[in-house]
């Protein structure tokens, strides 16, 4: 009996011990996404992504890449049967952006401004970002994905998927922007406490409009 008392405390020590460490992976994360965060500025946006292009020009992405707070609040809704999970929408989150990326750097020629003088850089930050991520939250093979998100998987990754739409390039910034100040919040949140960055009716209101 004493030495069952005694190997259930050195496994709660041992856990007590880990613990600090475990919450330290989470936040490992922020300062790589606070500079995403910092290159995706509206003054960046604005200049690379609008002025720097033809009035009213649009480029070809799939409908899933469209990801933006409303796809959230719509994927978030509660079923008990099948629930998303946070990491769920920022793998998403994370594909969506990076394709984002490049679907722009394909259409844009090699001495663009935008390609040389920020979205190269831009593409990079994700990448670094992208390894820290798979680093700290190891994909869990064996896991169903719920339907729904199954299926947004299965047409971002089917080539032969037709599922078009216009957007202009800044508007895919846009999204990437909101979208990731929501999914990370935690990594946000203690510079303006009372914000809640996943809804939609702040950002109308203008108090976040970055």
């Amino acid at each position: 009996m004493v030495q069952s008392e005694c190997r259930l405390l050195r496994g709660l020590l041992g856990f007590i011990c880990l613990f600090p460490v475990c919450m330290s992976i989470s936040s490992d994360l922020c300062p790589s996404l606070k500079t995403v965060r910092d290159s995706l500025n509206i003054t960046l946006r604005r200049r690379f992504m609008k002025i720097n292009f033809p009035i009213n020009y649009t480029i070809q992405v799939h409908y899933e890449e469209v990801f933006r707070l409303r796809n959230i609040s719509r994927l978030k809704m509660d079923y008990e049967e099948e629930p998303v999970q946070q990491r769920d929408l920022q793998d998403l989150w994370l594909w969506v952006s990076q394709q984002g990326i490049k679907r722009v750097l394909r259409v844009l020629p090699e001495r663009h401004p935008t390609r040389h003088k920020y979205l190269s850089n831009l593409e990079n930050l994700f990448r670094d970002f992208e390894a820290f991520y798979n680093q700290n939250h190891p994909a869990d093979e064996q896991r169903i994905l719920p339907e729904r998100i199954q299926n947004i998987w299965d047409h971002l990754t089917d080539q032969n998927y037709e599922g078009w739409r216009s957007v202009t390039p800044k508007s895919i910034l846009d999204n990437c922007y909101r979208t990731m100040l929501c999914l990370f919040k935690e990594c946000f949140s203690k510079e303006d406490e009372n914000y809640d960055y996943c809804e939609v009716l702040n950002w109308r209101k203008g108090k976040k409009t970055t």
